[in-house]
């Protein structure tokens, strides 16, 4: 379920005091985050964040088309190797 509209979006202070201060500062370094659950908002456009997938942190660089969405949305949390494959039909060039 969506959060409200009167509340606005949820961002976590420390996020939003560090976008702000990278903002006055110009200062381009990654900013570390576990808030995965914060809202990209217009201020966040062009800097670049640290989001922790539980493992890692994965660098993710906010633009424009991102605004709305979560940063966790950003830093996929599984890894995909493949389905498990039946390994004689791969030998012999295909299921027949």
């Amino acid at each position: 379920m969506a959060r409200s509209v009167w509340k606005g979006p949820y961002v976590h202070p420390s996020v939003l005091k560090k976008a702000a201060k990278a903002n006055e500062t110009n200062d381009r370094k990654p900013i570390r985050t576990w808030s995965r659950n914060s809202t990209v908002v217009p201020p966040m456009v062009g800097l670049t964040f640290e989001v922790h997938n539980g493992h890692k942190f994965i660098p993710v660089l906010v633009v424009e088309d991102m605004i709305g969405h979560k940063l966790g949305e950003f830093s996929p949390t599984r890894t995909f190797k493949g389905h498990a494959a039946n390994k004689k039909a791969a030998a012999k060039g295909g299921k027949k």
